[in-house]
């Protein structure tokens, strides 16, 4: 932040102390307030602006193929760093970058495993961090797939690699975590619809505080909470239907009854596929939805769902990149516009092992390294994902 600052530049060719020991008459060297011209005067002028810019994206999991994909069999160990090598510029450049982190890592305690019970290496989490991510979201329906012990070491997991997390906790009801840049704070809020039906390998008061589930009036008691204290209010939540392109009842109902109660943006996660994006007015306000954003990263695609409605959209992701503006004088803050950089979830074979790497589509589409039938993917990727997102205009 500039400060205001004024400097009086005053050039004397002689110092006060050698003048007091001459004989020179001083009389005419005293300089008066009024004497002062503008030009002496140089102002820096205070920014009237700060600016905020958040990434998010959808679905992270980690299936049987990839893990395969990761691990080296000289070292024991996985490394999944290059899979998000692709997007990695994108999430640096953000001020805070948020994802949905499907899985557990509960350790070396239980062994690693994917669907229909997910549990990751620690590495994961590693590599997120790596390749730039703030937040997790770590309220969905696998957030119980390894049970206590899997709640609890993928907050420490996360913890070690220097992120926040929203959507479980480990001892107390976390209902929100606060980030600020630039003079702007966001408030973080995480919810999900259920847990596969693990719900009883917690207690029940377990239950109440470990993970956020989706309950309206706790979500109105939590988003007024979080109102008084930030600038905006971000929701996370996992809901809708999977594999379905459109938002349910149940998501648009919510989302409107959320927005009433003061949330700014709402960010959707579980269908698998994208659903629509919407920019909207509310107590004058204006307010931004994205019902869901696919998946970020997953083995899921057309080959190996081939009885699973669109099956070709689980391919497609999305990061959805809001910029927020804070006028310093009124404090008042907007959305000032939403972007957005469709992703591909590449796979390929390569020394015989198969490889993954999230492709901002827009980066690679007119790519000649890659294949034309890959190109073409990429084309019907952008123009099927783009169709669904609302053109945003620029609010001032």
């Amino acid at each position: 932040m500039k400060k205001l600052t004024v400097i009086i530049m005053l050039l004397l060719s002689i110092s006060f102390g050698l003048l007091a020991c001459s004989d020179i008459d001083n009389s005419g060297n005293d300089i008066k307030k009024d004497d002062i011209k503008k030009d002496d005067i140089v102002v820096e002028e205070k920014d009237e602006y700060s600016k905020l810019s958040l990434y998010a994206t959808g679905d992270i999991m980690f299936h049987g193929s990839q893990l395969k994909s990761a691990y080296n069999n000289s070292t024991g160990e996985y490394d999944f760093k290059e899979v998000f090598e692709p997007v990695k510029r994108h999430l640096e450049n953000a001020d805070i970058a948020i994802g949905n982190f499907e899985t557990t890592t509960a350790g070396d305690s239980l062994p690693i495993s994917s669907y229909p019970s997910f549990n990751s290496p620690d590495s994961t989490v590693s590599a997120l961090k790596y390749a730039g991510f703030d937040i997790l979201s770590t309220a969905n329906n696998h957030s119980l797939d390894t049970g206590k012990i899997g709640v609890v070491n993928t907050i420490n997991n996360i913890e070690k690699n220097d992120m926040d997390y929203i959507g479980t906790s480990k001892e107390d009801y976390k209902p929100f975590i606060l980030k600020e840049e630039n003079e702007i704070v966001l408030s973080f809020l995480s919810y999900t619809y259920g847990l596969n039906g693990n719900d009883s390998r917690l207690s029940k008061e377990e239950l109440e505080y470990m993970i956020n589930l989706i309950d309206e009036e706790k979500i109105e008691e939590d988003i007024k909470r979080a109102k008084n204290v930030s600038d905006k209010v971000v929701v996370f939540i996992h809901w809708g239907d999977e594999y379905s392109r459109s938002p349910s009842e149940f998501q648009m109902t919510l989302a409107d009854k959320m927005f009433s109660f003061g949330a700014d943006v709402i960010l959707g996660s579980h269908p698998h596929v994208i659903q629509r994006s919407e920019m909207i007015k509310k107590d004058g306000e204006d307010k931004f939805i994205i019902y869901s954003m696919g998946n970020f990263i997953s083995n899921q695609r057309r080959e190996t769902l081939p009885n699973v409605r669109n099956n070709i959209y689980t391919e497609d992701g999305i990061m959805v990149n809001i910029n927020f503006k804070k006028n310093l004088k009124t404090e008042e803050v907007i959305i000032e516009d939403v972007n957005y950089l469709p992703t591909w979830v590449y796979k390929y074979a390569e020394n015989g092992r198969n490889k993954y790497e999230i492709l901002p589509v827009a980066d690679f589409v007119n790519d000649e390294k890659l294949s034309v039938d890959i190109r073409k993917r990429l084309k019907n990727s952008f123009n099927q994902t783009m169709e669904l997102m609302e053109k945003v205009e620029i609010v001032e």
